[in-house]
């Protein structure tokens, strides 16, 4: 029908909020994605950690933005969005948003800790690389040094942005691990149908 496909790469085709409307339909015939449904997503279940479950629940959180407990049908499309399709920034606020536990729109380091140790704690479960290890604490503490510009004992989210985007060993610390299973990824790499 003469229409241009220039975006359709950097957003969600509508053949493809299709396939994610039909999968979510499927698994939350309620119309909502509760935590334990979640966190099957995710591949969260009683052999996992509590820390995994932990960040599990925060990622949840941050994606239930009227914070209902529940996830509907378009806070999960904004999900899939961000997370497979999202820009840099985009997903740096994000990230922030877990990380802020408390919602004061500042990071302590409690807060930077710990999600730094269940990142670190899931890390060394996905991979036992043998290679030399910082701790929560040091990672946290080099964080701070090379982040928080103004020296006040707190992230806020332009500092979070530009220190992740200005050193490569920060956005490695901060960039959260997203990996969903393929219950989550099943519809969302189909080519769209012509």
């Amino acid at each position: 029908m003469g229409h241009s496909q220039s975006n359709e790469h950097s957003e969600v085709a509508l053949t493809q909020i299709q396939e994610l409307y039909k999968k979510f339909a499927s698994e939350c015939p309620s119309g909502n994605l509760h935590l334990h449904e979640f966190k099957k997503i995710f591949g969260i279940g009683s052999n996992c950690s509590a820390e995994e479950s932990a960040y599990v629940e925060n990622i949840f959180r941050s994606f239930d933005t009227n914070q209902d407990n529940t996830i509907d049908f378009m806070e999960y499309v904004a999900a899939v969005h961000l997370v497979l399709r999202g820009k840099l920034e985009d997903k740096l606020k994000w990230s922030f948003k877990v990380y802020d536990r408390d919602g004061n729109g500042r990071l302590d380091k409690r807060e930077v800790r710990h999600i730094v140790k269940i990142i670190s704690k899931i890390r060394r479960h996905d991979n036992s690389s043998g290679g030399e290890e910082m701790s929560p604490e040091e990672i946290s503490d080099r964080i701070f040094q090379l982040v928080d510009i103004n020296n006040d004992g707190q992230i806020s989210l332009e500092e979070f942005i530009e220190g992740a985007q200005r050193d490569a060993w920060v956005m490695e610390q901060l960039s959260l691990d997203v990996k969903p299973c393929g219950w989550f990824l099943e519809h969302t790499n189909e080519p769209t149908k012509p």
